[in-house]
């Protein structure tokens, strides 16, 4: 995947919060708040091959089951294309 929006990421008290710059700040009014696993696949998405890579990362990094991991990083996955905020950039994604 690929980020489509430019935002700087500050992890304040375990929260990741996505502060938009530039032409973003232009199109888009306030913060997002990133919380655990969500944090974690926005900073790593766009190393992972595949949404399975991506499933490997998380069950990696956290105390998850697979079907789970996979579930939240899907659908969490599904919420930043509706929004333009990432882009598939090959057959695997």
């Amino acid at each position: 995947m690929h980020k489509t929006q430019t935002f700087i990421q500050r992890d304040i008290s375990g929260e990741t919060m996505l502060i938009p710059i530039g032409e973003t700040a232009r199109n888009f009014n306030g913060m997002i708040t990133l919380q655990g696993i969500g944090g974690f696949i926005w900073e790593h998405i766009e190393e992972a091959e595949s949404l399975e890579h991506l499933i490997d990362m998380v069950t990696a990094e956290y105390d998850v089951d697979r079907k789970t991991a996979g579930g939240d990083a899907l659908f969490f996955i599904m919420q930043l294309l509706r929004a333009g905020m990432i882009r598939p950039t090959g057959k695997d994604w």
